[in-house]
């Protein structure tokens, strides 16, 4: 089972639409039984971090997306919400990455549009992903390149565009609405076993 959870926060139907695509049958979901049992998990995210965490605390899911041990993947302000801490609201994240969000430091904000990969670190999730290819990015915010960097991109200064750490994936931009190449990374999310 392919849980997308339900966080209350999210534009969840372009992710639902993409994952179907592959032949899948996702479940849009908060119910804690259910996200326990699935197969892998997708975190989406769309607004501030601190509304985010606020929907996700009243919906009692903050322990059990801790507690997770199967692949989850946090796209955009979902990668977000996997670190520590962010700076966009002063709020506690869900603490599964051991790192910060900050915002961008560039001229336009924010960053809307087509940007490539570099920097890219052997993993699962990129095969047959290779520097060329283009994601789409909607964000002011970001996680600075650190020790659990798997990609970075640029808009005004280099940042993460993957993170991962252990059972846990991040994407700052929306493979969902990235064409082949974002499909390509959603099929590897759902079909390969992660390092």
């Amino acid at each position: 089972m392919i849980v997308i959870l339900d966080t209350g926060c999210a534009n969840l139907r372009s992710l639902f639409n993409a994952v179907k695509r592959l032949g899948k049958e996702p479940v849009v979901t908060k119910d804690l039984a259910t996200i326990k049992a699935a197969r892998r998990v997708f975190l989406p995210g769309v607004g501030t971090a601190g509304a985010a965490m606020n929907s996700i605390e009243a919906r009692d899911l903050t322990a059990t997306l801790r507690e997770l041990t199967q692949p989850v993947m946090g796209i955009c302000l979902g990668m977000q919400l996997l670190t520590r801490y962010s700076h966009e609201s002063n709020v506690n994240c869900l603490g599964l990455i051991d790192a910060e969000v900050r915002e961008l430091d560039a001229p336009r904000l924010p960053h809307m549009g087509w940007n490539q990969l570099s920097c890219i670190k052997p993993h699962p999730i990129f095969d047959g992903i290779d520097e060329n290819d283009w994601f789409y990015f909607v964000h002011s915010f970001m996680v600075p390149v650190g020790p659990y960097t798997l990609a970075q991109s640029e808009h005004g200064e280099p940042f993460s565009a993957v993170i991962a750490h252990n059972n846990v994936i991040g994407s700052q931009f929306h493979p969902e609405r990235s064409g082949k190449s974002g499909a390509i990374m959603l099929q590897n999310f759902l079909e390969k076993e992660p390092c």
